[in-house]
């Protein structure tokens, strides 16, 4: 477990140095992961419809319910590796 947590720190820190700025769709994806490998399931009121931001970021990681914490860090560091 030590391991993963720290590749996925370390997945942290390299998302902040990418040569390029991803798609948002892909922006979603790593806040989604990053949010459920280390909060879990989304928890909170969804954001009103004039925090179109705030909603986009809730739902994509609400769709991630049901992910294990492990599964989505995994899936972070995978995905950060990729868009290297």
């Amino acid at each position: 477990m030590s391991d993963l947590k720290s590749m996925f720190e370390t997945a942290v820190a390299e998302s902040k140095n990418l040569a390029e700025r991803p798609s948002n769709d892909t922006l979603l994806q790593i806040y989604s992961l990053y949010k459920q490998g280390t909060s879990g399931d989304a928890t909170g009121k969804r954001p009103g419809m004039f925090d179109m931001v705030g909603r986009a970021k809730f739902d994509a990681w609400a769709k991630l319910k049901g992910t294990g914490q492990d599964d989505a860090m995994q899936q972070y560091v995978d995905l950060i590796n990729s868009l290297k």
